[in-house]
């Protein structure tokens, strides 16, 4: 699942190892421009595992993530352990054999030196890439951004979400954890644009960005899928099989299972939050900016109501529908019936 034509890494440019240890030895008796390392093959001790392929290896070290573990990937290059990064970058998988090879041998991206040289050792001096490659490679990143986010508001875009999405609930489905898709938009957003401007209405598009992501847990993945739309995936861990825990009773939730607690605090939560938005200073809003914004959602959760992305997506959307003919200002759950959430006032 790392990368795409597997074939290619039968070559002469890369050598596969079946574990770290087997890693290790092969980096202490050859030297690697880059070493990538697969973190869904490292189940336990994964700062351990990289800190000994640090200390015996000088090539860069490049976390190969999915996309449900970029927020493992990115804690891991922001750590330091003995004032050493555990690794240089990342990247989601999957990518092409080639695309990375390319990446990590770009001119002005060199291995670093695999050991202390003697004192008497004096390098070559290191030719500058030139500015017109320097912006080159800048370029590459900034699409390499935009392929994944959306540039007005800095959220996930629609291709990003609906992969995370595919990743998350295979992974939901082997291991048994639970994912839940909220699907919202703004209510009335056309009048916005009409009465103020579609720079007022961006303005809009970027403060409830602001505030979703606020409300959510760092893991989310929250996205701007379309015009006034947005999607945010849930997810947890996987529940502990009945081997795991104390008394061998299991913890996993049931196929049936409702949506999990803590995502309806945060439907609640992000309700509360858009509701007192301040958006009197954006132009034309003036006094009248305060408490007039408001969103209507649909919630649906993997297994219970979908088995696929497309099938969570389609169930969201039905219950964003109901929630719109109900009044708007409001998140509607799948299959719960209408006159409890109109009763409640929850949303």
């Amino acid at each position: 699942r790392a990368f795409l034509n597997v074939n290619v890494l039968n070559g002469s440019r890369y050598e596969v190892c079946a574990d770290v240890d087997d890693a290790v030895n092969a980096a202490a008796k050859k030297s690697f421009a880059a070493i990538a390392v697969v973190l869904s093959g490292i189940n336990t001790k994964l700062n351990e595992k990289l800190k000994h392929l640090r200390d015996r290896s000088g090539a860069k070290i490049i976390l190969m993530a999915q996309m449900y573990e970029e927020p493992t990937a990115i804690r891991i290059i922001n750590s330091a352990g003995n004032g050493a990064k555990l690794a240089e970058d990342y990247l989601i998988c999957p990518v092409e054999p080639d695309t990375f090879y390319e990446s990590v041998t770009r001119p002005g991206r060199l291995p670093m030196q695999r050991r202390p040289e003697p004192e008497s050792y004096k390098p070559t001096e290191i030719q500058r890439p030139a500015p017109l490659e320097t912006t080159l490679e800048t370029k590459i990143r900034q699409l390499e951004r935009l392929a994944m986010e959306d540039d007005l508001t800095g959220l996930k875009n629609r291709r990003y979400i609906r992969e995370f999405a595919r990743q998350i609930i295979e992974r939901a489905g082997r291991e048994g954890g639970q994912v839940t898709l909220l699907v919202f938009d703004i209510d009335d957003f056309k009048r916005y644009n009409d009465l103020y401007g579609h720079a007022t209405g961006d303005e809009i598009l970027k403060q409830a960005a602001v505030l979703v992501r606020h409300c959510c847990r760092s893991h989310d993945v929250v996205g701007r899928i379309g015009g006034d739309e947005f999607a945010v995936v849930f997810w947890d861990e996987p529940r502990p099989t009945p081997a795991d825990t104390p008394d061998g009773t299991s913890e996993r939730r049931s196929a049936s299972a409702d949506h999990p607690t803590e995502v309806l605090a945060i439907a609640q939560r992000f309700i509360k939050e858009i509701e007192k938005a301040e958006l009197s200073s954006l132009d034309g809003l003036g006094p009248e900016g305060k408490g007039v914004l408001t969103i209507s959602g649909g919630l649906a959760t993997f297994p219970r109501d979908g088995q696929t992305t497309q099938q969570l997506f389609q169930q969201a959307d039905k219950a964003l529908l109901e929630a719109k003919r109900s009044g708007k200002n409001r998140i509607y759950l799948v299959g719960k019936p209408q006159n409890n959430i109109a009763n409640d006032r929850q949303f």
